[in-house]
């Protein structure tokens, strides 16, 4: 069964595959396609809160951040992937 799910697989002069997700623009990469592919399928699940649990600010302190210095922001990547991805596109 398909989920109708867009998905670019683009081979890297270094040899690695980045796989990128169009709908949410989660983006992995892998040293085969396969690789690729499933780390995509991780990504995505966690970035949908299909997969892991939220941050708490506990967790932040444990890692020596303050959590009112930590932006909820939602910000675009700057990974040289997707800006091949918007030319592409």
């Amino acid at each position: 069964m398909s989920t109708g799910r867009e998905i670019h697989l683009i081979e890297e002069e270094e040899g690695l595959w980045s796989a990128i997700d169009e709908e949410t623009g989660v983006a992995s990469c892998g040293k085969t396609r396969e690789e690729a592919l499933e780390m995509l399928d991780e990504a995505v699940a966690l970035h949908t809160g299909e997969a892991g649990e939220s941050v708490t600010d506990e967790d932040l302190e444990e890692l020596g951040l303050d959590p009112e210095s930590v932006s909820e922001e939602v910000r675009v990547p700057d990974a040289p992937w997707f800006e091949d991805a918007d030319e592409t596109a």
